[in-house]
């Protein structure tokens, strides 16, 4: 993989190169996230005084899959030498890709992140079973192909292709979100560096993650970057750009879009104490519960009538949605203590975090709990989680939106690449694709929900990152953020939800995407 003298391949021959190579490799790409995929279930299925971690794959207990994915790395020559990767100190797997030898100083590399994270939601494996018949299992994938229940998918899922393409489906917990992405990254660099005198690196260093404890605590891993890593840190670790691997298929636009923006989110969290008696004489006591479930309908109501929540023309409309709850109570025949209960808000462009607390603090429910002699406290809860490296995380779950305007160098490239090794390779069918189908020309998109993306955006008064103009940051309101977009399979649709699953025809295309990026982002700003 040294550099060697002779013409330079046209563009043509090379974007045909990555394609096949991203054609070829794909079932590689296939069997390592199906064991991705699977390999929790050694540990959920292991009594606990064996070994066993009935939460293995989740946030903060990733061990075992990102173990696995570095000797993969490792394995597949997805790296020059096995020093280049490791776990940094929170516990991401990172990984390094660089040409040695094209002559251009680490100082003005090209320095191109590849993310995604490595933790999933909850399998939920006898819902699994219950709700698909006993088809597909989260961890083992498709069981039985002639049992699986077109009908009973089609329920549980926002996008299911025919059943004549089912042959080309991966079904598993994190399938689409986002394994898939992470596994792209491997085949990725690996195609980066068989490529590499061909020119696939030139001029770029590419720095990809597989981050731990998304799903918790959105941006945890690329938080810990630039809070850790980047203050003081020379322009060669500093990301020109961030290609968020997570999925960018809708299920009614189209698979496989560029996404260059998402809304940020928030939790705040409602505490109502009151005064708990027994059940039988209520007027002794306060009811937390009556009174925090007029707050919850109140603020339902507000968000059914828009009031309080700005829409911006790109990303779209704040949000908020009551999201978890926990009462405390002697018993079910007591006036309860204690209520407390979050709401999930979603963020648009001109919403602030403060203001979004005070709209909640100010709903007429929380007054009239007051006033009854009820204790209300709203406030943005902090996330405390140990990863698993034990790594103490301390932070406000504050997550700030982003976007990157599409004339950015980063947006137009993605749009080449696509071009490049996508386009010629998707035939559509007469009278257009439909549905989460792939589509031959580029689709410039936002995401609905949130990603590793908002881990990256630093305050504008923050002077402890050097970043030069050469690195072309975004400045958004109140932040400045390198550079983002993200490209991935899977359909946003289909993911945190039963008979989950990604469609390797995606995947082999978002492989040759990344692996065509890296030139095609030189090539457009000199590098």
């Amino acid at each position: 993989m040294t550099s060697t003298a002779g013409p330079a391949p046209t563009l043509a021959t090379f974007d045909l190169r990555v394609a096949e190579l991203a054609e070829r490799y794909l079932p590689l790409a296939v069997s390592i996230l199906q064991e991705a995929i699977r390999i929790p279930a050694d540990e959920v299925d292991r009594p606990a005084e064996d070994g066993g971690d009935p939460r293995s794959g989740l946030s903060n207990h990733e061990r075992a899959r990102l173990t696995f994915l570095r000797d993969t790395i490792i394995d597949v020559q997805a790296v020059r030498h096995a020093d280049d990767v490791w776990f940094d100190d929170f516990g991401n797997l990172v990984w390094v890709a660089r040409d040695p030898f094209d002559g251009v100083a680490p100082e003005h590399q090209r320095v191109i992140y590849f993310d995604g994270h490595s933790d999933t939601v909850q399998a939920l494996r006898e819902q699994w079973h219950a709700k698909l018949g006993g088809a597909v299992d989260p961890y083992d994938g498709l069981l039985h192909p002639d049992a699986l229940d077109g009908a009973a998918l089609r329920r549980e899922l926002g996008w299911v292709p025919p059943e004549s393409e089912w042959e080309h489906l991966i079904f598993g917990r994190g399938s689409a979100d986002q394994l898939a992405g992470v596994v792209a990254e491997i085949i990725a660099t690996k195609i980066l560096l068989e490529l590499v005198d061909e020119g696939a690196l030139h001029g770029c260093t590419v720095r990809a993650y597989a981050t731990a404890a998304e799903e918790d605590n959105d941006g945890g891993g690329p938080r810990h970057v630039i809070a850790q890593i980047l203050p003081g840190a020379g322009p060669e670790l500093v990301p020109d750009v961030v290609v968020l691997t997570e999925g960018t298929g809708d299920a009614v636009k189209g698979a496989l879009g560029i996404y260059r923006g998402q809304r940020g989110r928030m939790q705040i969290e409602v505490t109502v104490v009151g005064r708990s008696c027994h059940g039988s004489m209520p007027f002794e006591g306060l009811n937390p519960l009556e009174h925090g479930a007029a707050i919850i309908a109140e603020a339902a109501r507000r968000h059914v009538d828009g009031e309080g929540f700005a829409t911006h023309p790109f990303i779209g409309r704040g949000t908020r949605t009551a999201s978890w709850a926990d009462l405390q109570t002697p018993s079910d025949c007591a006036v309860p203590d204690r209520f407390t209960f979050r709401f999930d808000r979603r963020l648009t462009v001109g919403e602030t975090p403060e203001a979004a607390v005070a709209d909640v603090d100010s709903l007429d429910a929380v007054a009239v709990a007051r006033a009854a002699g009820l204790t209300v406290t709203v406030d943005v809860p902090r996330y405390r989680e140990r990863t698993w490296r034990g790594h103490q995380v301390d932070n406000a779950q504050i997550y700030p939106g982003w976007i990157t305007p599409d004339d950015h160098p980063a947006v137009q490239a993605a749009v080449a690449a696509y071009r490049a090794v996508v386009s010629p390779h998707v035939e559509e069918p007469e009278g257009g694709a439909r549905g989460a189908t792939l589509r031959r020309e580029p689709r410039v998109d936002k995401w609905i929900f949130s990603t590793d993306g908002v881990g990256f955006p630093v305050p504008l008064d923050d002077t402890t990152i050097a970043v030069g103009p050469d690195k072309r940051w975004v400045v958004s309101g109140t932040v400045r953020h390198p550079a983002m977009f993200g490209i991935g399979a899977g359909v946003e649709q289909n993911t945190h939800r039963i008979g989950e699953f990604v469609d390797s025809r995606e995947l082999r295309h978002a492989i040759a995407v990344l692996a065509r990026f890296p030139r095609a982002y030189a090539d457009l700003t000199g590098g």
